[in-house]
């Protein structure tokens, strides 16, 4: 579904990303991991289209996307969570999911969807006239994940969805993020908590400073001299 083949990514006219490839197929979870800095972020908004790559090339189901806007990317089917989240604070949470649907124009679709991000996160719709600002921070992070799957995506990329939560969030999140898995969403996903991540993990990418440096099946990685130092703490 996804291709990207040595791409080359500035800030500022510096490099910070140095020939990155790697791919997704439909249905894989796959996981980026790396320290802060990485370049994980930026990989993942010059895929939306907020960045684009100064080298090499970025497919999306065998079309060349490397010059698309993010509202190209959104309407090819791309979907990208950040981790600001960027819910619209003043709006209720059906509001929020709403506007997620945005790019839709099968209203039975939108529908079919809200029931299924209910389903997904019951507490959701128990809330939905509550306005998104008065939510905890896990709460909006199940709400900005919910809303972003409003937009059916094909690929849906997720970009640290635990970080500032409690344990016990995080492991609800990340639960969530299984369940999409099994369902057959095709999902990348960044994610601080390493472990977890090459878990859940089809396949995944360890990032060192702009570069690739290494990659295979998560357990693969979770077995890894150079993941166990850098990450486990083994």
């Amino acid at each position: 579904m996804l291709k990207v083949d040595k791409i080359e990514v500035k800030y500022g006219g510096m490099p910070v990303i140095h020939e990155v490839s790697f791919e997704i197929n439909e249905g894989e979870l796959v996981s980026m991991v790396g320290a802060n800095g990485a370049g994980k972020t930026t990989i993942l908004k010059t895929i939306e289209g907020r960045l684009h790559p100064t080298k090499g090339k970025i497919e999306f189901e065998n079309e060349d996307i490397s010059k698309s806007s993010t509202s190209d990317a959104v309407r090819r089917g791309i979907t990208y969570i950040p981790q600001e989240r960027r819910i619209f604070t003043p709006l209720s949470v059906e509001e929020n999911l709403r506007l997620g649907a945005y790019s839709l124009k099968d209203k039975e679709k939108i529908e079919e969807n809200l029931e299924y991000v209910y389903k997904l996160f019951p507490i959701l719709k128990e809330r939905r006239k509550q306005k998104g600002g008065t939510f905890s921070g896990g709460e909006q992070q199940m709400l900005a994940i919910a809303r972003g799957l409003m937009a059916s995506p094909k690929l849906l990329m997720l970009d640290e969805p635990s970080l500032g939560l409690m344990p016990k969030l995080v492991t609800e999140v990340l639960e969530v993020v299984k369940k999409l898995s099994e369902e057959g969403h095709t999902i990348l996903l960044v994610e601080q908590n390493v472990r977890e991540a090459l878990e859940l993990a089809d396949r995944a990418y360890v990032l060192q400073t702009g570069r690739t440096i290494q990659e295979g099946t998560g357990e693969e990685l979770l077995q890894s001299d150079i993941v166990k130092k850098a990450f486990l703490g083994i």
